[in-house]
């Protein structure tokens, strides 16, 4: 099974923008064969806290909001699944949630953002409570969002649950996120015997300068596929089930 993370710039608070665009990415994953794309966290808005827990209304997301149709019509047009990182609505607050469609646009599952930062916390979104899991073509999958992977229990619950691969939208600038990205998740490879995919950011993204680097390893640590560091790109690699 070929896997894919898609990295670009998204376009801040441009709900329509970024979801065309993450439509393309479906549709170039399909033509490389991928069975899976992921993004990078609230790749939908942008990273822009403050303005989306201000206006939730318009710029939180449940599953089947039709402003995400364009990226379910391209899964069912590829025959790719896709996870789908935006801000979530919950009756408690905005959530920062992957939303997982199988290959026919049906939804596969959600998973909200369990370990949220002090920063998302003050801007008032809430964490989620339950693991994310999936299958695809027999596979499972774990489901992790940026700062979730700095909990190393995330992922040894993944692997002790029979998955196979963990996959992660993330929102890594340069500096220190850049180092963290390159220790944390070989590391979670290698110790519990997960294919890790990291989705990133590329440029600018609210307050940080992304990184790139989206990124796939084995379960020896060792990267199968990596992106640019400022290039918008699609990252592939093939996993075994």
């Amino acid at each position: 099974m070929i896997i894919a993370a898609a990295q670009f710039t998204a376009r801040p608070l441009d709900v329509e923008a970024n979801v065309a665009r993450m439509a393309g990415f479906v549709a170039e994953a399909g033509g490389r064969g991928a069975a899976l794309v992921v993004f990078g966290e609230l790749a939908v808005t942008g990273y822009e806290l403050d303005a989306v827990a201000a206006d939730p209304d318009r710029l939180t997301l449940a599953p089947g909001d039709p402003r995400l149709a364009p990226v379910r019509d391209a899964c069912r047009a590829a025959g790719v699944a896709a996870v789908v990182n935006c801000a979530g609505r919950t009756a408690q607050g905005p959530t920062i949630s992957s939303f997982v469609y199988g290959p026919d646009g049906a939804l596969l599952t959600r998973y909200d953002k369990v370990h949220v930062t002090e920063g998302e916390r003050a801007a008032g979104f809430v964490a989620g409570a339950q693991d994310g899991r999936f299958t695809l073509d027999g596979t499972a999958f774990g489901l992790a969002i940026c700062f979730d992977a700095h909990f190393p229990d995330l992922a040894a619950r993944a692997a002790a649950d029979g998955c196979r691969v963990l996959v992660a939208s993330s929102l890594y600038g340069r500096g220190p996120g850049q180092a963290e990205r390159r220790e944390i998740f070989p590391a979670l490879a290698k110790d519990n015997g997960l294919h890790v995919l990291l989705a990133n950011h590329v440029g600018a993204a609210g307050p940080y300068d992304a990184c790139g680097l989206s990124a796939v390893w084995g379960p020896e640590g060792t990267p199968l596929a990596e992106g640019a560091e400022r290039e918008e790109c699609l990252v592939s690699a093939e996993v075994s089930g």
